[in-house]
């Protein structure tokens, strides 16, 4: 692509996904300045100028491309675009929202960034009071902010979810709502052309949509740095454990990527109960296929809730003689008293550590425990912005197996 076209690229953040996006947003400055300065060596040697010459010709093409002439910057630095678009933020007295677009979009390629799972109190731009958000008020706030920017122009919208919301709701189980695919057939009405998301609860809800596309990433290179850094994978008599049949695929990967066997507990449950708290789970029994005894437990999810579901799945583990147990889990919501049943339970001796990421947005009241590890994903995120806005293949992040196992080498 001609290598004015990063200035068509703009990023806008929610309210609630603020800080995800002030996180990732120095990554894809440091990715375009690392391509760009490659691009110039290359340039330099090809044709026989100076990198600072090869440098010049590319901001003039990005000059003349976006029609943006940067005068106040050196003609020889590389302009790297600053990305995030101004947004002003109103909540009202009634609970309605309306946002505001400070600058010309007119033509860009604009990512909007939200985390509809953080709850926690968020500032808006009318006044002084902080407000904390539900899930469907963040998801409304997510609306709106995708109309603004469609009538401010926008050539094409994509939204950075790192957790999907409603996606527990995507099959029937009696007169309810498929509201998982509802989401997005919304969104795909709305004029939305992709969303990027983080391991999405379940794969087929993107059977439900006609043109829009979905990008489901999974955090396991980063979890898994963090798991080497606590254990030795190599010499450790490690298990990998599906927490049900629905996390199947998700603990293969990583059995097959750790050269470790795969045990899986089934669980049966009754679906006339909803799980209030980890002390009030609807699951009525449990069986454990492969075994456990004296070794060290992986377990790997997608979410936590309440917790009810991955805490008995620990106490059954211990009963059955596992000595460790380790958890990786992409979106850690650690809803209502959840982290204090976590806590009661590490205290009890259940497990060893969490391993969450930082697609929801947490305080230093869960980062600060002594059980829990956060991998950072928004780096990967940034990787695959900055290859879709260059058109490149999206493989290799979505299949990471080869840098798994480079990491594993070492």
């Amino acid at each position: 692509m001609a290598p004015g076209q990063p200035a068509a690229l703009g990023i806008i953040a929610c309210p609630g996904g603020e800080k995800f996006v002030d996180e990732m947003v120095p990554h894809l400055r440091r990715i375009y300045r690392r391509h760009y300065s490659q691009l110039a060596a290359t340039i330099a040697g090809r044709y026989g100028i100076t990198e600072a010459e090869a440098i010049r010709r590319i901001n003039l093409s990005a000059d003349v491309d976006s029609q943006r002439v940067h005068s106040a910057d050196s003609l020889t630095t590389y302009h790297v675009p600053r990305f995030k678009i101004p947004v002003n933020f109103t909540r009202f007295a009634n609970g309605e929202f309306k946002a505001e677009i400070l600058q010309s979009i007119r033509g860009e390629h604009v990512y909007v960034v939200q985390d509809v799972e953080n709850h926690y109190p968020l500032s808006f731009h009318n006044t002084s009071e902080r407000y904390s958000l539900s899930v469907n008020d963040n998801v409304f706030c997510l609306f709106v902010t995708v109309d603004a920017a469609l009538q401010a122009g926008a050539k094409s919208i994509t939204l950075v979810l790192p957790a999907y919301p409603f996606s527990r709701q995507h099959k029937k189980k009696g007169r309810e709502a498929l509201t998982a695919s509802l989401f997005g057939r919304l969104l795909e009405y709305m004029g939305v052309s992709r969303i990027i998301t983080l391991d999405i609860h379940s794969k087929e809800i993107e059977n439900s949509f006609h043109t829009l596309r979905l990008e489901n990433l999974h955090a396991s290179y980063q979890v898994l740095r963090k798991l080497v850094a606590l254990i030795d994978v190599k010499t450790t008599d490690l298990v990998v454990v599906s927490p049900d049949t629905g996390a199947v695929d998700r603990n293969k990967f990583y059995a097959g990527s750790l050269g470790k066997p795969l045990a899986l507990l089934y669980k049966e449950r009754d679906y006339s109960r909803v799980s209030k708290d980890a002390r009030d789970s609807n699951i009525t029994a449990m069986r454990l296929l492969g075994s456990v005894e004296g070794k060290t437990v992986f377990m790997a999810d997608d979410l936590i809730g309440t917790g009810g579901t991955v805490i008995k799945a620990m106490e059954y583990l211990k009963t059955m003689g596992a000595k460790h147990i380790y958890c990786a889990i992409s979106l850690p919501l650690f809803t209502g008293e959840a982290l204090g049943h976590f806590e009661e339970a590490y205290r009890a001796g259940l497990f060893d550590m969490i391993i969450g990421t930082n697609a929801v947005y947490h305080t230093e009241e869960l980062l600060d425990r002594e059980w829990y590890e956060c991998a950072n994903i928004s780096s990967l995120f940034a990787r695959i912005i900055s290859r879709l806005d260059h058109e490149r293949s999206l493989s290799s992040l979505l299949d990471n197996r080869k840098i798994i196992q480079r990491l594993l080498n070492q």
